[in-house]
């Protein structure tokens, strides 16, 4: 205490000269309107520049917990779309209320291997099981194999046992996707009948014939390669969905599978 006396009597000129300076500036400040508005807009960009600083540092800490969150919106209105439309493909025919729907997180994902497979946070504890579909906001991804409590694994559409029932969204026309495993964001559209000529950039979406994937979900459109031959035709499809820069989807689970596992129905998965 007795060295900050010492300092502030040493120091005490420099102090009253920051004091008068202090009240001469206030005193002119408020008597000048030009001056006044000069310091205020100068504060406002001064301050403006700090919290928008803060602002993208905050932001960016929280786009984590922002993705999560749009991902949990995006699982509830998927609900709310299958209770509230029509869709004529589906297997009821009626306002499809058969589909819940999961949000999780992908915490690994291949997509160079020929048999490919994504992993997500969500498990038997959340309501995922076995022969579940996975969706992004893009298009469908794959279907659930294995599941522990905490999380799951689901086969890559980008797999060479993935086949997925689907349709033509101009005609409605039946077909089939499959990957030939040279290009995760190129498919292969399957069984068209030869009198069908698909057009490039047609729109592929599933069929509702399968129980794992509601109707009239996107998968893809027709590329730019027609193979013809044989009694069915075949052609290039590009997937909707980037399979390389997966980051949330969400699990489909059909309500119905119980019902439908006691009629015994062939072939449900395809």
């Amino acid at each position: 205490m007795k060295y900050l006396f010492i300092f502030l009597k040493k120091q005490s000129f420099f102090f009253i000269f920051i004091f008068f300076e202090s009240i001469a500036l206030l005193l002119f400040f408020n008597h000048n309107n030009f001056q006044q508005s000069k310091v205020i807009n100068t504060t406002n960009v001064i301050s403006g520049s700090v919290n928008r600083l803060f602002s993208s540092v905050r932001d960016y800490f929280h786009l984590k917990e922002a993705n999560e969150q749009l991902n949990r919106e995006n699982a509830r209105l998927y609900g709310l779309l299958q209770q509230s439309t029509v869709f004529p493909y589906s297997l009821m025919n009626v306002k499809d209320t058969t589909f819940s729907f999961i949000p999780a997180r992908v915490i690994s994902n291949t997509t160079r291997g020929r048999n490919n497979f994504i992993m997500i946070d969500k498990g038997r504890l959340d309501g995922v099981e076995k022969e579940m579909g996975l969706i992004s906001p893009k298009g469908i991804t794959g279907i659930v194999v294995e599941v522990s409590d905490h999380y799951a694994t689901a086969m890559s559409l980008l797999h060479k046992d993935s086949k997925i029932s689907a349709r033509l969204k101009r005609n409605g026309q039946m077909v089939n996707v499959s990957w030939d495993g040279k290009d995760y964001r190129i498919g292969l559209v399957e069984d068209i009948p030869t009198h069908i000529i698909p057009l490039p950039g047609d729109t592929v979406l599933t069929s509702g014939y399968s129980f794992v994937f509601p109707a009239n979900m996107m998968i893809g459109t027709i590329g730019e390669n027609i193979f013809e031959g044989g009694n069915l035709h075949k052609a290039e499809l590009v997937f909707s969905t980037d399979f390389n820069n997966l980051l949330h989807v969400i699990v489909t689970k059909n309500n119905a599978i119980p019902e439908l596992d006691s009629l015994d129905m062939n072939n449900r998965y395809e």
